[in-house]
């Protein structure tokens, strides 16, 4: 195990200080590596930082201040996720698949002044006019070009105090329909990740291989730590099962963090066997169930151990399950982390025993400042214990066994989540009902080979309607993200409700059968 370099052993450090110090301690390492090979060092990285942050300060953009980015993985991405930390600002990172008008409405939310694109995004979001100045990451026509917007070679920003409760990042959750919620992320949370991730072994050695995107939490939890233990990231800026397991190989990957579907795409692949993966520590997963078979699967063919980690964009409470050390726990998400107060309620509230089954709520030092400018559905999201403290409510409900290995039963909300990435019913649903002849809709997820699960409608037309089921959905998956588009919509005459009214989602479940 790596010794643990003096900035991460204490209790709050800053991002910018410590890829500093890495640039200063080996300047010529390797801080991040493209697919293609374009590679960056420390002593550059940190250089392409220091040039960022004076350009947001040269343009006016205050410490607490937004901007926003929306792209591919780039090094000149990383860069202004970096730099804009180092002045203080917080980054916004939005998803690409989102609608012309989710992104507008993301960048008009978080007050961004700036808005980093590249000409794929630009193409997909030009009917939905953006407020905010654009800066080109790839010097395409999509905006001013990110090089001629740099401040000088050389340039340094002025120095900033950054407190643990300041802004890192805000990310988005959801939506195309109504007012997303930014989740507010400050740099003592983010902190936390970069101290937990010590103990897995983020030193200067490791190589840290990322095919999920940097707008995703998931790829930032490794993303950061990794920096910080002044070890290599190799990105990807786009997954594929096959580029995967080729670099995993020729870059002597150490580290790696995919979502479950993933995982099953890459043990799939007719030549995984046949790669050299035995540089491999450890392999992480998050963002969505991780079936027990599959993790044996992962286990038993692939070198090195398997975490998996259970929590929320939110933070408040996590899961940990070492799976090489608990390969009787399969199917579970682990104990809580060390640090991490994690009960379960039932619907009053009141805590439940152990062995019985209630909602999962966390409270930790990695939490979530809020929801950008939305303090009612803060609120919402907060249970609070009888001796006064604040838990994040995760939605989901599981029950703790004797040895406190929390095992997820169900979830409360009624949230999809199709190749890790989260999607609401709701708003998809809101978007089948804008359809003129639908009188109702309701969304539900279907287990999928390729996703892990994928959404599908059912509709019921207003008397005398005679819109054709396809012709439904195609209207919807015209205005939807990509991530959210309708797999199958099925016509019923009526959706099935209990008697107060809520719609039996579970029977609609039960009930669907694959088309075909």
């Amino acid at each position: 195990m790596p010794t643990i370099p003096s900035m991460i052993a204490a209790d709050y450090g800053v991002m910018g200080d410590i890829l500093r110090e890495r640039a200063l301690e080996a300047p010529d390492h390797p801080a991040v590596i493209m697919e293609t090979g374009e590679t960056v060092t420390y002593r550059q990285f940190d250089a392409l930082a220091d040039r960022v942050a004076a350009a947001l300060q040269r343009d006016g953009v205050a410490p607490g201040e937004a901007v926003a980015v929306c792209a591919l993985s780039s090094i000149p991405y990383a860069a202004v996720f970096l730099g804009g930390l180092r002045a203080g600002v917080a980054v916004a990172p939005l998803a690409p698949s989102s609608t012309p008008e989710a992104i507008a409405g993301m960048v008009a939310d978080c007050g961004a002044k700036l808005f980093f694109v590249d000409a794929g995004v630009a193409e997909a979001q030009s009917p939905a006019p953006i407020a905010a100045r654009t800066i080109a990451l790839d010097g395409s026509a999509a905006g001013e070009a990110f090089e001629a917007w740099l401040a000088p070679e050389g340039a340094t920003p002025t120095p900033v105090e950054i407190g643990p409760e300041h802004p890192f990042n805000i990310i988005y959750s959801s939506g195309t329909t109504g007012a997303p919620k930014g989740i507010v992320q400050s740099h003592g949370m983010r902190w936390k990740h970069v101290f937990r991730g010590d103990a897995v072994g983020y030193g200067a050695d490791a190589v840290t291989l990322l095919s999920t995107p940097l707008y995703s939490n998931t790829t930032l939890v490794c993303f950061f730590p990794t920096l910080a233990g002044g070890g290599t990231v190799v990105l990807m800026r786009k997954f594929d099962a096959g580029r995967f397991l080729e670099l995993a190989e020729r870059r002597r990957m150490t580290h790696a963090m995919l979502v479950p579907v993933q995982y099953r795409r890459l043990l799939a692949h007719p030549d995984f066997d046949r790669f050299d993966l035995s540089a491999t520590r450890l392999k992480f997963c998050t963002s969505a169930p991780f079936a027990a078979e599959l993790k044996a699967e992962v286990l038993k063919r692939w070198p090195g151990g398997l975490v998996e980690y259970f929590g929320m964009t939110e933070g408040g409470g996590t899961c940990i399950l070492m799976a090489h050390e608990h390969p009787d726990k399969l199917h579970t998400v682990g104990r809580p982390a060390p640090g991490h107060d994690i009960r379960l309620i039932d619907e009053d509230g009141v805590e439940v025993a152990v062995g019985q089954i209630g909602e999962i709520v966390g409270c930790s030092p990695a939490t979530m400042s809020g929801y950008h400018g939305q303090p009612g559905k803060t609120a919402e999201a907060i249970w609070t214990s009888p001796d006064g403290r604040r838990f994040v409510r995760t939605g989901d409900v599981g029950r703790f066994d004797a040895e406190g290995f929390l095992t997820l039963m169900d979830r409360k909300k009624d949230m999809i989540i199709s190749g890790g990435f989260n999607i609401y019913p709701s708003d998809l649903e809101a978007v089948v009902a804008t359809h003129p002849d639908v009188l109702e809709a309701a969304v539900v997820g279907v287990p999928s080979e390729a996703w892990g699960e994928t959404p599908i409608a059912f509709v019921a037309l207003k008397p005398g309607a005679a819109a054709g089921a396809e012709a439904v959905r195609a209207f919807a998956n015209e205005r939807l993200g990509k991530t959210q588009r309708l797999a199958d919509l099925v016509l019923v005459d009526a959706l099935p409700r209990s008697h107060i009214g809520k719609v039996l989602k579970r029977e609609l479940r039960d009930g669907w059968t694959v088309k075909g």
